[in-house]
């Protein structure tokens, strides 16, 4: 009679477990790589790549700019009254319009902005190109035509989300402490330029643009290294969703760290 296998140890299993991990991102990093690789290219920018570049930037960031614009305005107006009222009744009322600078346009709008596009274009069409993509090696007219256009419309879409509702939140925070009146304007930009120090500023500009970078590049990674055999549908999106917003988190936490310690 067969001696039936031993299951393989908890420390076989950790070490298989972790070495598929590293792999999986020596794979995002080199496809992050070719990407920045193609940007540099003049090739890519010829008139027919252009033109397709083109309509991808504009299908993946009208819509989203659209429907993002007006839930964004509606949770910030939202969340300005009840910021407004609660110092208010405690007191601080001089300190309501920089909490709302601080929690909106730092941390909410750039997250957010991030989830939204991931959520309605990139991991969707990852998810859609890897299911109908046939297996073998990339070509670079692939990469040109399919890879990159996605990629960089997610980068844009989250940059242009990003900056719309951020300025439509101070619009709106401007209005809805001071009415419609520009006499409170000299006070108002100089809160929000004490906010708005080098160092905080740099760290926005640095998260949203990590931000752009992880929403852009993990969900197409898994299509260009695995295609349509790599794994099942609900198994291919729930992990890059799962990897996706697991470097979102660290991204938020490091600009945490950087903004108030």
């Amino acid at each position: 009679m067969n001696a039936q296998a031993s299951p393989p140890s908890l420390l076989q299993r950790l070490h298989h477990g972790t070495v598929a991990w590293l792999h999986s991102w020596w794979r995002l990093l080199q496809f992050a790589v070719v990407m920045f690789t193609l940007a540099l290219m003049p090739s890519t920018y010829s008139r027919d790549k252009r033109a397709l570049l083109a309509r991808h930037l504009v299908a993946d960031t009208a819509p989203n700019l659209a429907w993002y614009g007006v839930l964004s305005a509606l949770v910030s107006l939202v969340l300005i009254r009840i910021v407004v009222v609660t110092s208010l009744s405690y007191g601080l009322s001089r300190f309501a319009l920089e909490m709302v600078v601080r929690v909106l346009v730092l941390e909410l709008i750039p997250l957010t902005a991030a989830a939204f596009v991931a959520l309605r274009t990139t991991l969707p069409a990852g998810l859609e190109y890897a299911q109908r993509r046939a297996d073998g090696d990339v070509t670079l007219d692939e990469l040109h035509r399919e890879f990159f256009p996605r990629v960089a419309a997610g980068l844009f879409a989250v940059w242009m989300l990003a900056a719309v509702s951020c300025v439509l939140t101070l619009v709106l925070a401007y209005w809805s402490l001071y009415g419609f009146t520009p006499w409170a304007l000299a006070g108002y930009t100089r809160v929000v330029g004490q906010v708005f120090n080098p160092a905080v500023s740099l760290i926005l500009v640095l998260k949203i643009m990590f931000f752009s970078f992880a929403v852009g590049l993990i969900p197409m990674a898994s299509s260009f290294y695995f295609g349509a055999s790599y794994r099942s549908k609900v198994t291919h999106g729930l992990s890059d969703m799962v990897r996706l917003f697991a470097v979102m988190l660290l991204i938020e936490i490091a600009s945490l760290m950087g903004n108030y310690y």
